[in-house]
């Protein structure tokens, strides 16, 4: 697959798809996501693969969320702040950060990838979909 078969007016967000805090974030997205306008791809999937090659950013050794919004991407607390305006609710809020400098910012979220798989584990494989968000995960 190449990046120009990915072909979508919704936001994509690329995990790692083996990171347990990671996995976990992304059923919290869902949740709290009813317009269901975000889809999902691991980085390792063959999707991820073809935006990160797209953008010019790393392979493999992922320290990061990527949000893909057509043409552009969000990368470290970016991102996340990004995915919390698609958020139900007060945690739409969240995006209120963004008045943090980013140097501090992403500070914060350097400290938390680096010892993600320490803290919150790591899988062995991607994460599976279940049948009711299938549709929402590119391969």
């Amino acid at each position: 697959m190449n990046e120009a078969e990915i072909k979508t007016d919704k936001p994509i967000l690329l995990f790692d798809g083996v990171c347990n805090f990671c996995n976990s974030s992304v059923n919290f997205i869902i949740d709290n996501n009813s317009k269901k306008d975000i889809l999902f791809s691991s980085l390792q999937s063959e999707t991820g693969q073809a935006l990160l090659k797209k953008f010019g950013l790393p392979l493999e050794n992922f320290s990061s969320l990527v949000l893909v919004e057509g043409d552009k991407y969000y990368t470290e607390s970016a991102a996340a702040l990004k995915v919390a305006t698609h958020l139900d609710g007060i945690w739409n809020k969240l995006a209120l950060f963004k008045i943090i400098p980013p140097f501090v910012r992403d500070g914060v979220y350097k400290i938390i990838a680096q010892n993600r798989y320490k803290w919150f584990g790591k899988q062995d494989q991607c994460r599976l979909p279940s049948k009711e968000t299938k549709e929402r995960f590119l391969k």
